[in-house]
């Protein structure tokens, strides 16, 4: 029964540290496409209007 626990406590962690890897790059790739619409919006007229809020 321990060894069922403990092999379930590291699947459990397997798969947490997957999830935060997977989400540091989709946060990288979001963060690449952000910086190139910030750097190619600025030449569209006086005002900087990336955002539309």
């Amino acid at each position: 029964m321990l060894v069922l626990i403990l092999l379930l406590i590291v699947l459990l962690m397997a798969g947490v540290g997957f999830t935060l890897h997977f989400l540091w790059i989709v946060a990288a790739v979001l963060f690449v496409l952000w910086l190139a619409g910030f750097v190619l919006g600025r030449g569209t007229g006086g005002r900087h209007r990336f955002y539309r809020w």
